[in-house]
């Protein structure tokens, strides 16, 4: 701990007085917070932050209220293939009584954490490519390709009103776009996590029929018993995967299929067998896994069950191929090369949840999720989201290499 004479205060004036951590700490004030977010303050900072930058910003709109920031600079070839500096603008919900610093002040304590909702997702990664991009202007530096940093919206409830569409649009298609550079997570010890691939997000609900009737009768092919043999199902499917994830070392949650009941919904009265049970899992379908054949599996399940079941999708993202890691990426290559350079140790791997990378990724262009946040805890969603100013000030200067190598690739 600091105290007030000590050289962790004069660091703390340090931080307090740097023009990034301000304009970082600004951005973790702006609240697009869901439910029903607002995006007008932020869109706002974001066009001041191009004007200092002296560069052009526009903004698209795919739907009402769901607007996309791109700032635009200008390599010196930029009839190759651009860059893509991707962030969202969102975050997710808060419990604030259970903060021990407001969640929208952007507090900073005297060992430099900064406290606030996005402090690790992921508006440290946006206002990180600003700053690589702005130390960059100031030395005068000129890149080959074309860099786009975009500011989405959504991403937190799935990008469907933001980069789901938006890469099937003009606007997107106009950036000519040959790699993107995304979100990734925290690593808490030495290694950064680097992603270069995701699995598919499959929401189903099980919608299931049955014989109703008395709560006191043993009734033949309830909603209940056809329930029961789902969950079964699904749950000793769990248990292979939880095996598998176990049994390999090599192996993170990325490499297996999980499965989790979400929400389940029936019944009017306690003495009543009701007519129908919905169960909702929350499926991710590990890369190696063949779409076609667990769907047929899930179908055969339904009829053993008894029949009268309806599979429903709230979410069913298709397979995607992850983004090659090999010589045949010039700009994995690049990438890689800037890491060497740095002395910076990272494992790929498959990323945990889902973000906007799987759409970019799902027309073709390759993609990496790489957050430079080691030695901190993992703190995305969670109570006291924070991030340390030294690793926030250090992630710029990671990112200006990994940006110029990639950008002259």
């Amino acid at each position: 701990m600091c105290d007030a004479g000590s050289d962790c205060n004069k660091k703390y004036q340090e931080w307090e007085a740097n023009e990034e951590i301000q304009i970082f700490r600004e951005y973790l004030r702006i609240p697009t917070v869901h439910p029903n977010v607002n995006y007008d303050e932020c869109v706002e900072f974001l066009k001041r932050q191009a004007a200092s930058l002296d560069l052009p910003v526009r903004v698209v709109e795919v739907n009402q209220r769901k607007p996309i920031v791109i700032i635009t600079w200008e390599g010196t070839e930029p009839q190759e293939k651009s860059i893509i500096l991707n962030s969202h603008m969102d975050v997710v919900p808060v419990y604030e009584e259970r903060w021990t610093h407001p969640p929208f002040a952007a507090e900073m304590d005297h060992q430099g954490r900064i406290y606030a909702r996005g402090a690790q997702d992921m508006k440290c990664v946006g206002m990180q490519f600003l700053g690589a991009i702005r130390a960059m202007r100031r030395d005068g530096v000129r890149l080959k390709r074309t860099i786009h940093a975009t500011f989405v919206p959504d991403e937190e409830i799935g990008g469907k009103l933001g980069m789901m569409e938006w890469v099937h649009k003009e606007s997107f298609r106009e950036l000519n776009a040959g790699f993107s550079i995304d979100e990734g997570i925290a690593g808490e010890g030495e290694i950064y996590p680097l992603f270069y691939g995701e699995r598919s997000v499959w929401h189903v609900y099980f919608n299931i029929s049955g014989t109703p009737g008395h709560g006191s009768l043993l009734l033949k092919g309830t909603a209940g018993q056809k329930a029961h043999y789902i969950i079964d199902k699904l749950m000793r499917f769990r248990e292979n995967e939880v095996k598998r994830l176990e049994n390999n070392p090599d192996f993170t949650i990325g490499d297996v299929t999980t499965v989790n009941i979400t929400l389940m919904k029936g019944g009017v009265q306690e003495n009543v067998v009701p007519p129908e049970l919905s169960v909702c899992f929350d499926i991710r379908l590990a890369v190696d896994v063949n779409h076609l054949e667990f769907e047929n599996q899930l179908l055969d399940w339904c009829r053993e069950a008894g029949g009268g079941i309806e599979l429903e999708y709230d979410q069913k993202c298709p397979y995607v191929k992850p983004t090659k890691l090999d010589s045949s990426n010039i700009y994995w290559v690049a990438f890689k090369d800037a890491l060497d350079e740095l002395g910076l140790k990272v494992k790929p791997q498959i990323f945990p949840g889902g973000t906007d990378s799987r759409y970019i990724r799902g027309i073709g262009i390759p993609a990496i999720g790489f957050s430079p946040m080691n030695n901190t805890p993992v703190l995305l969603h969670d109570h006291d989201e924070f991030l340390k100013a030294d690793t926030f000030l250090e992630g710029i200067r990671i990112y200006r290499k990994i940006i110029a190598n990639v950008a002259n690739a």
